[in-house]
């Protein structure tokens, strides 16, 4: 048991270093081409970020635990609104102020809501990964268009992400980082995703239990110590947008790939359990941004920090009683 914690602990390092490594260098080359910073900002390092969840779930998907990436995608946005918002709006006032932030948080509910039809037949498809990856170029599509007609207003977090862009590396250099960033990723997410399955045996819990848990909160430390960062110097769209970002890709593109690469009955619990409270976190969320509390109207503040963070604690405990329960 303990070699499997420390390739845990080991993958989740090497994969949170790679994927900055990855982004460092993609991100230049993607400069060096003469990409626009806008497309940089919201495309490649936005892909960057989800780089973990991705690579976890399609290691997770080819070495027969399909159900271990669906965990990890459902989990990971349900960790992100909880706990990654909950605790940095604990330590700084999130107001949320982008035009294009107000846009694209109902698109978040949208496509929970869309991965939830999907699968409501009990059955994930290839068509139904088809349809994610399919629904993900449209929705970016918009969204680089929206951005590039906001660019002159000076959308905050349009300008948050531009500025977040890392420095421009040298071309070789820049190479270099990309394809090693990508290798360690497949690497470390290989050996993550087998102290993972073998705890899953050892402990005789689920893959997806696993991924709705462990392996999510693991792969979403890069988003919290993002989130925390931006809202640090101040660019909390940016923060916010952090999550909105994270939480498309992990719907449209991490919760695709098992579908994709191995089609599978949807795993007890999914449907009657983690999308119900993915989608009500997701309109929680709207409705603490938007709707909720006239004096703290488009703000995420203490309060609603706590509110997020003690639903974290929640599903946890809920997760951790009916596996206790079933073992």
């Amino acid at each position: 048991m303990l070699l499997f914690i420390a390739a845990i602990l080991v993958g989740l390092t090497l994969l949170i270093w790679s994927a900055d490594l990855f982004i460092d260098g993609a991100s230049s080359i993607a400069s060096n081409l003469g990409v626009s910073p806008l497309i940089v900002g919201i495309v490649i390092i936005g892909l960057g970020t989800s780089a973990p969840e991705m690579l976890v779930s399609g290691v997770a998907a080819f070495q027969g635990n399909p159900a271990l990436g669906i965990g990890n995608a459902i989990g990971s946005n349900i960790t992100n609104i909880t706990l990654v918002l909950g605790f940095t709006a604990i330590l700084y006032v999130l107001p949320v102020n982008s035009s294009l932030l107000k846009k694209e948080l109902p698109l978040v509910l949208a496509t929970a809501i869309l991965a939830w039809g999907l699968l409501a037949d009990g059955y994930f498809s290839r068509i139904d990964g088809l349809i994610l990856i399919a629904a993900l170029i449209i929705i970016f599509s918009w969204m680089i268009i929206s951005a590039r007609k906001k660019a002159t207003d000076h959308d905050p977090l349009i300008d948050g992400t531009i500025e977040d862009i890392p420095e421009k590396l040298e071309k070789n250099k820049a190479i270099l980082w990309t394809i090693g960033g990508l290798i360690l990723l497949l690497l470390s997410s290989k050996i993550l995703v087998w102290g993972a399955s073998n705890i899953a045996s050892e402990m005789g819990i689920s893959d997806l239990v696993i991924g709705l848990t462990i392996v999510a909160i693991g792969t979403s430390l890069p988003e919290l110590a993002a989130t925390i960062s931006s809202a640090r110097k101040g660019e909390t769209d940016l923060a916010v947008g952090n999550i909105v970002g994270s939480n498309l890709f992990n719907t449209l593109a991490v919760l695709a790939i098992p579908g994709l690469i191995q089609p599978l009955a949807v795993p007890d619990g999914v449907l009657s359990r983690d999308m119900p409270i993915m989608v009500g976190l997701t309109v929680l969320l709207l409705l603490f941004s938007f709707g909720c509390f006239k004096n703290s109207r488009f703000k995420i503040n203490r309060g609603k920090g706590m509110i997020l963070l003690m639903a974290f604690i929640a599903y946890e405990a809920l997760i951790f009683y009916q596996s206790t329960a079933q073992g």
